[in-house]
Parts: C-alpha cells; structure tokens; sequence
C-alpha cells in the first residue's frame, strides 16, 4: 500500500500499487486537474490556475491563436490556388500543343480527344449536384447582361475554355435539343425534368446539364457539350 502522490496537498488516501495510476487521475487534490471555469468563459484550465485565471485575457489569447491559424490557412489557400492555376496553364499548353500536330497524327488526336473529355468529366464532377423545385422558374430567353453573368461565374467554377462558348450558345432556347425548344414541348417533356443530373453553376440560380452524365435521357433532351438552364428561383 502506498500513499498517494498528493498528500502535501491533502489527500490522505492510501491505495494499492494497482490502484495508484486511476487514483491519481481522479483525485480532488491533484492541482492540474482540469476543472471547467465557473466564471462565464467555461474553459477547462488546471485547478491550481483557477485563481489566476482571468477570463478575457484568455478568451484574447484564444482569438489571437485563431487568427493567426486563419492566417495561415489562408495563405496556404491562395499558395494552393495559385500552384491550381500554373498547373491549369500547363495543361492548357500541353493540349494546345496536342490540338496544333494531331491533325496529321491519328494518335495525337485520340489523345487529345481523351484528354479534353477528361477535363470535361472532372469539372462536371467537380460541381455540387442541384435539384431544381420549381421548373417553372426557367429562363429559357436570357439577355446578354444574365448571360455574361453566368459565363463569368462558370469561367470562376474552372469550365474548360473549350466548351465554355458551347455551353453558353445552349442557355438560349434557340439552341436547345428539339424536347426543350419551345413552351409546349418543355411542359409536354416536363415528367422528364427530374431524371436530369444537374449541377450546380456556383453563386447562382442556374444549373448546367452535361450530357456526359444524362446518357440515360433520351436524344431530343440532351445537347453537347450540355445545356445552361437559368431560373429566377428554385434552384437547390
């Protein structure tokens, strides 16, 4: 039997030398045992502090510490932006490169077909997925000045040069797919609008409909490289 650790502090326990460890965890006299202030902060602080313990000042060191993460955070963040851009310039060479010689290689033109539908593929998946409420809500004739707005906030989003002025062609009803050209055929097509796989254009009530996620509609509903639907609401 051994007495225990905290004695000098009041403790008068005597425990087992297989009971030492957990007693010594628990035990009231410990001074940095942690105890929850009462004061209004509610921070766990070590007993023998509690007396010194000044609320604001340590809330202060606390925010202080936090800024000074966000901080970083944020410059790692602009860093890790910045190196996303060079890599995009990269590649965008790489292809323009590709583009410029496969026209007299076959293979060349494979590997740039694949690399561009790659692109393709990884922004549409790079989005958050929407559901559309209410369908009514579509645009289907959106001027220049809506139209500019959407195009900036998919260039923002990372869209492929390649078919950002495709996609935006198709925000007009005068280029959609025959199942969605006009108001009768859209609201005759309407059961089928929940079958889409929509994404979300950032920051906006628009969606785009990427027919290399809606293999499974049907012709007449789909375009490529996708179709830009806007809505005035409704879009989650």
């Amino acid at each position: 039997m051994i007495r225990c650790d905290f004695a000098e502090h009041g403790c008068s326990a005597v425990v087992g030398l297989d009971g030492i460890t957990s007693h010594l965890e628990s035990c009231e006299h410990n001074p940095k045992k942690p105890v929850t202030c009462e004061k209004g902060c509610g921070l766990v602080i070590p007993k023998d502090e509690i007396k010194e313990h000044n609320c604001a000042k340590n809330l202060r060191a606390i925010c202080h510490t936090l800024q000074q993460q966000m901080s970083s955070m944020q410059a790692e963040l602009t860093e890790l932006k910045t190196e996303n851009e060079q890599l995009r310039r990269e590649m965008q060479l790489v292809r323009d490169f590709i583009r410029a010689v496969r026209g007299s290689n076959p293979t060349m033109m494979a590997i740039a077909d694949q690399l561009e539908q790659s692109e393709v593929v990884r922004w549409s998946n790079s989005l958050q997925r929407a559901r559309v409420t209410r369908w009514g809500g579509m645009i289907s004739t959106p001027d220049t000045v809506l139209q500019a707005v959407i195009r900036r906030a998919l260039a923002e989003s990372g869209c492929p040069p390649l078919i950002i002025n495709d996609l935006m062609e198709n925000s007009h009803e005068r280029r959609w797919p025959s199942g969605l050209s006009t108001l009768e055929t859209r609201q005759m097509n309407r059961r089928f609008y929940d079958n889409y796989v929509c994404r979300r254009v950032p920051g906006r009530q628009a969606v785009v409909v990427m027919a290399c996620e809606n293999q499974h509609m049907n012709e007449d509903m789909l375009m490529e490289p996708g179709v830009v639907m806007i809505f005035a609401h409704g879009v989650e």
